[in-house]
C-alpha cells in the first residue's frame, strides 16, 4: 500500500495553509471555530470553486482542473455564508421530500390495500417485470426484483420489530398490512415498489401530481430520492450533479429553460407535488428566501446559476402561492 502523502494539520496549521493560497481570514477564532466543528474536509468542498483555475489544463481539456490557490478577493467568510445557505436547502429539502414520501405512501397503500391487504409482498398483486421476471444481471441477478425489495423490508422490519405496532401486529397476525407496512419503508423503498406496480396502479397515482404517465412520476420519485439521500447525509447539495434524472416536463414552457442535471429543477418538481399535498404551505415563500440570501461573492467564483435557476423563476405559475 502506498503512504498516503499529506501529513495530519493542526487546526492552526489548515488557517496558515488557506492564508499562504490567498484565503482572506480577516476573523482568525471564527474561522478556527468552524474548521473544528465542521473539518477541513467538508468546507473544502464549498471553497473548491473560489480557487483558480489551471490555464493550461483549461486550454486542452473540457474539464477544468483546480489549482490549490484561491481566486483573489476570496473570504473565508463568503465559504462560510455557502456553507449556509446549502445547510438551508438542505433542510427545506427534507421538509418537502418528508411531506412527499407520506403522501405518497399512503396512496400506495389506499390503492394497493384495496386489491390485497397484504399487496406489497403478493406478486400476482404488481407488475411482472419486478415480481416474477427472474433477473440476469444486476443486484438482483437470479432473483426478481420484487424478492430483493423484499429482502430490504424484512431487514427494516427486523430494526423495526420492538416498535409497539410492529410487535402487535406480528404477534396477533403474523403479517403487517400495507397501510401498516409503509411505516417501516424509507423513501427507496417506496420509489421501487412504486416503480414494481402495475402501470394502470401507476398511471392512476401520477396523475395526481400532475405527471403524464406512471413512468415519468417513478422517474421522479428516484430523482426526489437521490436529493433526499444527498440532504439527508449533509451532503454538498447547492450545486451538484444529479445522477438520477428526470425528463423535462412539456407542460409548461418554463421546465424546458431548465438543466434536469441541477438541483433547482428537482426543487421544482418538490413545488409541483407540494401544491397538491399541502397548497398553503409556506415552503414556496421560504426557498424563495433562501434562494435570496444566495452569497455574491465580489470574485464570481460562485453564481445561482450553479443551483440551475433560471432568470425569472420567481415569476412563473409555479411559484405563485394561491
Amino acid at each position: 500500500m502506498p503512504q498516503y502523502p499529506k501529513p495530519w494539520k493542526s487546526l492552526d496549521d489548515q488557517l496558515e495553509l488557506l492564508q499562504q493560497r490567498g484565503m482572506a481570514i480577516e476573523d482568525q477564532v471564527a474561522a478556527k471555530s468552524y474548521l473544528e466543528r465542521l473539518g477541513y474536509y467538508r468546507l473544502s468542498g464549498y471553497w473548491y470553486p473560489f480557487r483558480e483555475l489551471d490555464p493550461v489544463h483549461a486550454a486542452n481539456s473540457k474539464t477544468p482542473r483546480r489549482l490549490d490557490d484561491f481566486v483573489e478577493g476570496s473570504h473565508f467568510a463568503d465559504v462560510v455564508q455557502l456553507y449556509v445557505f446549502d445547510k438551508k436547502l438542505r433542510m427545506l429539502a427534507m421538509d418537502a421530500l418528508e411531506r412527499i414520501e407520506m403522501a405518497v405512501r399512503v396512496d400506495i397503500a389506499h390503492l394497493l390495500g384495496r386489491v390485497d391487504p397484504h399487496a406489497h409482498e403478493k406478486p400476482r398483486c404488481l407488475h411482472g417485470h419486478f415480481s416474477k421476471k427472474i433477473q440476469s444481471r444486476g443486484p438482483a441477478r437470479g432473483r426478481t426484483e420484487h424478492a430483493k425489495w423484499l429482502d430490504k423490508y424484512r431487514s427494516h422490519l427486523w430494526r423495526s420489530r420492538r416498535e409497539p405496532f410492529v410487535e402487535h401486529y406480528q404477534n396477533n397476525y403474523g403479517q403487517l398490512p400495507i397501510w401498516v407496512a409503509v411505516e417501516v419503508w424509507d423513501f427507496g423503498m417506496m420509489s421501487k415498489l412504486y416503480a414494481g406496480m402495475k402501470i394502470a396502479d401507476q398511471d392512476c397515482i401520477a396523475v395526481k401530481y400532475g405527471a403524464p404517465d406512471g413512468g415519468t412520476f417513478s422517474s421522479w420519485l428516484r430523482s426526489l430520492n437521490f436529493i433526499r439521500n444527498v440532504s439527508a447525509h449533509h451532503s454538498r447539495l447547492w450545486n451538484i450533479n444529479v445522477l438520477e434524472r428526470s425528463p423535462l416536463p412539456s407542460h409548461a414552457h418554463y421546465w424546458q429553460l431548465m438543466n434536469n442535471a441541477r438541483p433547482f429543477f428537482y426543487f421544482c418538481l418538490m413545488q409541483t407535488m407540494l401544491q397538491v399535498i399541502c397548497p398553503n404551505s409556506s415552503w414556496c415563500q421560504r426557498l424563495k428566501d433562501v434562494i435570496a440570501e444566495f452569497p455574491r461573492s465580489p470574485t464570481g467564483a460562485i453564481k445561482i446559476e450553479d443551483f440551475g435557476a433560471v432568470e425569472g423563476w420567481q415569476t412563473w405559475g409555479l411559484w405563485s402561492q394561491k
